[in-house]
């Protein structure tokens, strides 16, 4: 583990990752913002500036490393991340799609990703890196939140637009900043400010599961964080009450849209029949699935409302990747588990175990269309920035059994935060 107070200059003050992690939260609102007119233009400059960024990821690399990918690759969560991207890159093979050059552009942008995040863990400290990619996410959801107060409401009450700008997309967005917030252990006014902003757009978003899966997880993880006092534990729940309480009126329009005017598919009766659907064709192929960029050219609309995955993160692995799917899914979430509970930090692992409940809450009836609910890129940066702090505390243990101490005894208290 490299000493972090000896990084060169571009560790310090890392601008490329925080770029990274912008974008990959602000390009949710690119077709939106812009080509709405013309959603292939859309999507052309989509894959054209993720290229770009990807070459100067590249370009910003190269060079000796302070971290080889080999031993980035050490991390058992990082593996199963390989091995998911392996099993849909295979199943283009067999795959149902219309397009296979489509399918394997959307599979090059899901492997770029993880490719991006170990070319910047190569280079430098890599809790460093890893804080410094999470604060662009961050920022890039304050721009998501800001653009989601600005937009147009749908018939329904919730913001956005189902195609280009999807609620569920926005709140789960806003969500996993907030984690990053806590994973950081950023408790500054600044940052508490953030983060109430980005629970109260996650709150205005409606995403109805995202928003109970953030309720519990953040529930439990205030139920278990020590560091807190109880004065503190029950101003924030007041404070959350009150919150409630100020949008209880558009929470119960919404409550009599959704009951009585929304699209049956997307109640819980009508998601009973999408995942009966789903399972009834998922079967056909069991074992192998019927792979990458296969679930809209298979399943068809449910009346007026098209389904873009499973809404069930489980069965979405199953129908595309069969048990082969299933396999990789539970590898991919229970390795990091454990990397989690070998923290060294009881605050680190109760927010890391938290963010697992709320990605577990949220996969129960949401999920993406090709990525798992945790995204791949941050499984890889969460997976490698754990193995560096077990890799660090091993030393210092080391050390002790020798007798001395190293130079920096450090103790991660979170991604990015030192304390002695």
């Amino acid at each position: 583990m490299p000493d972090p107070h000896s990084c060169t200059s571009r560790e310090t003050s890392p601008l490329l990752p925080g770029v990274v992690g912008f974008y990959f939260a602000a390009r949710l609102c690119l077709t939106f913002l812009l080509f709405q007119s013309d959603p292939k233009v859309g999507a052309y400059i989509h894959f054209s500036l993720h290229g770009i960024l990807l070459v100067g990821v590249a370009f910003y690399s190269f060079g000796p490393g302070s971290n080889s990918i080999a031993q980035l690759t050490q991390a058992s969560s990082l593996r199963w991340v390989l091995a998911f991207l392996a099993v849909g890159l295979s199943s283009l093979a067999w795959s149902v799609t219309v397009s296979e050059a489509v399918a394997f552009a959307y599979w090059c942008e899901l492997a770029s990703e993880v490719l991006m995040i170990l070319l910047l863990l190569r280079i430098g400290d890599v809790e460093t890196m890893a804080a410094a990619i999470m604060k662009g996410y961050i920022a890039g959801a304050i721009l998501i939140a800001m653009v989601e107060w600005l937009s147009p409401t749908m018939y329904d009450l919730r913001p956005g637009d189902d195609d280009f700008f999807s609620p569920n997309a926005i709140g789960f967005t806003c969500a996993l900043a907030v984690f990053m917030i806590q994973l950081m252990n950023r408790t500054g006014i600044l940052w508490r400010i953030i983060a109430g902003f980005l629970a109260v757009s996650l709150l205005r978003s409606l995403s109805k599961t995202t928003i109970a899966a953030f309720v519990v997880s953040q529930g439990i993880l205030l139920l278990l964080d020590r560091s807190r006092t109880w004065k503190f534990k029950s101003a924030l729940v007041l404070a959350a009450g009150a919150v409630f309480w100020v949008f209880s009126g558009l929470l119960w329009n919404y409550y009599e849209v959704y009951t009585h005017l929304g699209n049956e598919s997307e109640t819980l009766s009508g998601r009973l029949g999408i995942w009966l659907f789903v399972l009834q064709r998922s079967v056909e192929s069991p074992w192998i699935g019927h792979g990458f960029h296969s679930f809209r050219n298979v399943i068809p609309p449910f009346g007026s409302f098209e389904a873009w995955h499973a809404h069930n993160e489980l069965l979405q692995q199953f129908y595309a990747y069969g048990a082969v799917g299933v396999v990789l899914l539970i590898g991919v979430y229970s390795s990091l588990l454990r990397h989690a509970r070998k923290a060294s930090s009881q605050a680190l692992r109760t927010q890391l175990t938290a963010l697992l409940m709320f990605i577990f809450i949220r996969g129960l009836a949401d999920t993406e269309n090709f990525d798992l609910s945790l995204p791949l890129w941050l499984v890889s940066l969460l997976s490698c920035a754990l193995a560096a702090g077990q890799a660090a505390t091993l030393s210092v243990a080391k050390a002790s059994t020798r007798g001395s101490a190293p130079l920096h005894p450090l103790t991660t208290s979170g991604i990015g935060e030192y304390a002695p």
